[in-house]
């Protein structure tokens, strides 16, 4: 089904893989009559290409992108503008697109998500950007709609901003590389490796896009195969998918860790732009007639069967056949990951969903980006047609991505055989995935095509007991399943007639209730403030010295933003600073917000000239310590603050709340073995945290203090190895490094944060 390469391989003509090894070059010549150097050929990928046309250094190697568009959702702009407004800005220079599908629902935290909108409406209005109002369209569906072009880039603050299908090239990232490009400054990042994802054969009928990106995602999660790199979507696989069954596989593509996606055009994406009418976006991208990957996924097809992903994560895949061949085994599985997922505060088991040797689930969802897209639904209301999901526990909610596509459901009959079944049809809003819409019961299990599955995704609060699970699939076995009245069903079990229907866009809602500012700037325009908006608070900048105090220890394999900072409810809050970073590791570690407070009042005490012995007696036995190695430490040259060691922090979501919150908190750095990826490393950067990476194997404990000399001039100076000190325990020293800064990134450290980069002139 899938294979992985060992090493790299060219791509000639577009269909022929020759793998890096001793008769390469012989192979090579063969087929196309020359040998053609790697360092050549690297440069004919797609990928590259497009990098090319968008950097605006004079090196390839250490690129400085500048985007073409932007595009925000109501849980990410509030902040973003802020910090840019903060920085300067007077006028948006590129398209920026402010949708609202995250607090659309305006349930919890009174008028604060509204006053939200309100207060990206009148941003719109006076910087020139563009404004979806709520339910009109979730933020990736919008931005295929309306915003993608064929050798395009697009910047988002969504981690599944992705739409490579379409030919541009998208990336995801926190809040603060957006408020660079509307600072007019680039996006820094070294040339990434460009893998080749090579399609063949044709999907059989009841395999949708999401099964075929969870058995990606399930070869190359866990091995790092594609980690901060380029996945390039090329071979004669491609062909024989839609437009919209790509756009669905390449959404999944975060799940990967890689940075971005692109797929090669043809004639199919060529109507996608037209019937949206915007033929003129289009054009065919290929490689070149040779091409070299830095590795080779291969895919066929004809052979990926149903897949499911079982708690707690898009990586943990088994075919449902697997699945119901080997329940008992693998809901043990479950089990032992939800020990290691929830900390063991709560019991989980779903052994208790098996009626008669089936597994019975509770609820179906079909949502957002990932299964909101029109043949999604078409093809699971094929299967339900005629059908009733039944009148036990099991619920199925659908939610099409945007209104043009409810719009068509409507026409051409699928939204009534959906509602027909006892299924609920909802507009266009991304609260399944994050946590915020359709939670299911306590102890009951959801599946759904969404982007993830983590805990507390769908809604759990384990500190109070509660918790429910999630399965991702595609929506035709989810639909299957439902047409089974809640037991686990392969697509491909039933016998289906798929109509699939032809799709016209109606772009009328957009032009009677988008705001379209671009290029029309209002200086005059008040923005509206709600009660909840705050400002960022004052950060100072990093001091000669540091004494960090562990706030936080984490031992977990890999470690989400969500466990971070928790999704769901908490997202009304994220206007506020102060307020959401009650919130930090809520979840995960309860008493974080507690411990970081207490030494964030010393720092307090610090910066007001105060004794820090006498606002916190431990602080002078801690100073004293370190004294007796290094004497000229004192108050005026050494900051006091907190840090969190995780094993790989940062899967998952582009929020940069999760660095922010503790920044806020006084946080000053993250130690960890790695990054899971690149998004979360820049948000701790960005907000003047110390990205530190442990080499060694050492097992700090909660209340360890860690002292770090000369930490602002190792900054300057890009040193390698940084020393530190766990002054707790007889000054153990061990080995720090930043790994890759760029000046500006060690500039913003410096200065504290990037507001306070910023304001250096």
């Amino acid at each position: 089904m899938i294979r992985l390469y060992e090493g790299g391989a060219y791509l000639v003509g577009g269909t022929e893989l020759i793998a890096d090894g001793a008769n390469q070059e012989e192979e090579l010549k063969s087929l196309t009559g020359s040998v053609v150097t790697k360092e050549e050929a690297a440069k004919n990928t797609i990928a590259y290409n497009i990098l090319k046309s968008h950097n605006t250094s004079d090196n390839m190697e250490k690129l400085q992108i500048k985007f073409d568009k932007l595009t925000s959702h109501d849980i990410t702009f509030v902040g973003i503008i802020q910090t840019a407004r903060a920085s300067g800005l007077t006028e948006f220079p590129i398209p920026y697109v402010l949708t609202n599908c995250h607090n659309s629902l305006c349930a919890v935290g009174g008028t604060i998500n509204e006053d939200d909108h309100m207060f990206g409406l009148s941003c719109a209005k006076k910087y020139g950007g563009v404004y979806v109002p709520p339910h009109q369209a979730v933020i990736h569906q919008f931005a295929r709609e309306m915003l993608a072009e064929c050798g395009g880039m697009i910047l988002g603050s969504d981690s599944h901003t992705r739409y490579g299908a379409l030919g541009t090239m998208a990336v995801g990232e926190g809040g603060g590389e957006l408020v660079k490009q509307l600072l007019c400054q680039t996006y820094d990042v070294n040339m990434p490796g460009v893998v080749a994802i090579y399609l063949d054969g044709k999907p059989e009928p009841g395999v949708g896009p999401q099964d075929v990106a969870l058995a990606i995602i399930g070869e190359v999660f866990g091995n790092g195969y594609v980690k901060n790199k380029v996945m390039e979507f090329v071979g004669p696989g491609v062909d024989n998918l839609s437009a919209d069954y790509r756009i669905g596989v390449d959404v999944m593509t975060t799940e990967t860790t890689c940075l971005s996606s692109i797929w090669k055009t043809d004639g199919k994406i060529k109507d996608f732009y037209e019937i949206h009418g915007r033929g003129d976006k289009y054009k065919e991208l290929n490689p070149g007639n040779v091409a070299y990957y830095d590795g080779v996924v291969y895919v066929d097809l004809s052979k990926v069967k149903p897949m499911i992903a079982m708690p707690f994560h898009p990586s943990n895949t088994y075919t449902i056949e697997e699945l119901n061949a080997n329940l008992m085994d693998i809901l043990e599985d479950c089990e032992k990951r939800a020990l290691v997922s929830l900390d063991g505060k709560v019991d989980f088991t779903l052994k208790d969903k098996v009626r008669d040797g089936r597994l019975y689930v509770d609820q179906g969802i079909i949502a957002g980006c990932a299964g909101g897209g029109f043949e999604n639904i078409c093809a699971a209301a094929d299967i339900l047609k005629g059908a009733s999901i039944g009148a036990d526990e099991f619920t199925l909610s659908v939610y099409p991505a945007s209104t043009p596509i409810y719009m068509e459901l409507a026409k051409n009959g699928r939204l009534a055989d959906l509602m027909a079944t006892g299924a609920i049809v909802k507009t266009a809003f991304c609260g399944p995935c994050f946590g915020a819409g359709d939670t299911p019961a306590n102890n009951a299990f959801s599946i759904r095509h969404s982007t993830r599955n983590f805990p507390n995704r769908e809604g759990s609060k384990v500190q109070n007991g509660q918790i429910s699970s999630v399965a991702l699939m595609d929506a035709r076995s989810i639909a299957a399943t439902a047409a089974n009245k809640g037991y686990l069903t392969a697509a491909t079990d039933m016998d289906v007639n798929y109509t699939n229907p032809k799709y016209f866009f109606d772009k009328t809602i957009y032009e009677n209730r988008v705001y379209n500012g671009v290029g029309k700037a209002d200086p005059s325009v008040e923005i509206k403030f709600g009660p909840n908006i705050k400002d960022w608070p004052a950060m100072v900048a990093l001091t000669d010295n540091l004494v960090l105090k562990v706030a936080s220890v984490i031992h977990d394999p890999v470690t989400t933003t969500d466990e971070l900072i928790p999704s769901g409810e908490t997202s009304s809050y994220r206007s506020n600073p102060l307020g959401l970073a009650e919130f930090t590791l809520s979840r995960k570690d309860p008493e974080y917000v507690g411990r970081a407070k207490e030494i964030q009042a010393v720092e307090k005490v610090r910066e007001e000239g105060g004794c820090m012995g006498e606002a916190y007696p431990q602080m002078k036995t801690i100073m004293h310590k370190i004294k007796e190695t290094y004497p000229d430490v004192s108050k005026d040259n050494t900051g006091v603050g907190s840090t969190i060691f995780a094993v790989k922090p940062g899967d998952g979501s582009a929020r940069e709340q999760a660095a922010s919150c503790q920044k806020v908190l006084g946080g000053w750095a993250n130690i960890a073995k790695e990054y899971a990826t690149k998004r979360y490393r820049s948000n701790l950067i960005n907000w003047g945290m110390l990205p530190f990476i442990m080499p060694e194997d050492y097992d700090f404990e909660i209340g360890d203090y860690i002292f770090i000399p000369d930490i602002a001039k190792s900054v300057a100076e890009k040193n390698d190895d940084i020393k530190a000190y766990v002054v707790n325990k007889d000054m153990k020293e061990l080995t720090f490094n930043l790994g890759d800064l760029t000046d500006d990134e060690r500039d913003i450290i410096l200065k504290g944060c990037l507001i306070n980069y910023n304001r250096r002139a």
